[in-house]
């Protein structure tokens, strides 16, 4: 039985999550929500030109309540692309339910970060600034380098779009996790660069970089896919990739 996912925000980033998702044999798509009325109770797999059997269909916020949405059409995973407010929108809503969150937002505040919190004691709560599989496990592979070297130079690189605001969310992990100031985000904004982080390890005698550039933005609904699968069969608790990387790390 193929697990049921509403997906929240259909910008540039959800619609191609949407597409990995409607490719998925083992998930269903079965609505999107967002706040504009634009497309509007279109099919997302014939938006997106993909032959599929899902519902996919597109509703506003305008015209439909969430609480009202989950109620017409109950979904096990909500996976959420759309902005930093969103989680009070449906947030509650959700985990009174035991659906399964999944938010791939990138800046969350104090009062968001606590929400989470609070929803987490109802059901599972996932939460990643950057939700592709790739640069997580860079972020994993880095801090075992700086356990081993806990001395070395380290410097971050992060790359993106030239509409980007404000520096990456993944870049601002990254550095809290090596114990690193924010000051030393190193940011380059040009052209149409999706996402692009490295890391400079700088030994006396050697340098070692790790690199990882998103090409697509099917890299975020691959990373998705990912988490929903894992994400399925735990508990209500608030989780990150490490959460869900680490037993892969059992040898």
């Amino acid at each position: 039985m193929k697990v049921k996912i509403g997906l929240i925000g259909f910008g540039r980033t959800g619609k191609a999550v949407a597409s990995v998702i409607l490719q998925n044999k083992d998930f269903s798509l079965e609505w999107v929500f967002r706040k504009t009325t634009v497309l509007e109770h279109r099919s997302v797999p014939e938006f997106l030109g993909i032959q599929s059997d899902e519902p996919g269909l597109i509703f506003s916020s305008e015209h439909i309540q969430i609480q009202d949405l989950l109620e017409k059409n109950p979904v096990d995973i909500i996976i959420d692309f759309s902005s930093p407010l969103g989680i009070h929108n449906y947030g509650r809503f959700a985990a009174e339910r035991q659906i399964k969150i999944i938010s791939a937002i990138s800046h969350y505040g104090h009062v968001e970060l606590e929400l989470l919190d609070e929803l987490a004691k109802q059901t599972a709560v996932f939460w990643s600034p950057n939700i592709t599989l790739g640069v997580n496990y860079l972020l994993f592979a880095a801090k075992f380098l700086q356990k081993i070297a806990p001395g070395v130079d380290i410097e971050i690189i992060e790359e993106h779009f030239k509409q980007k605001e404000g520096v990456s969310g993944t870049a601002i992990k990254i550095a809290h996790a090596l114990d690193l100031k924010v000051s030393q985000i190193n940011s380059v904004r040009a052209g149409g660069i999706v996402g692009k982080h490295e890391l400079i390890f700088g030994f006396p005698y050697q340098t070692v970089r790790l690199i990882h550039e998103s090409i697509s933005r099917e890299a975020f609904g691959n990373g998705a896919i990912f988490v929903a699968t894992n994400l399925s069969a735990l508990p209500f608790g608030l989780y990150n990739f490490e959460d869900l990387l680490r037993p892969y790390f059992k040898f």
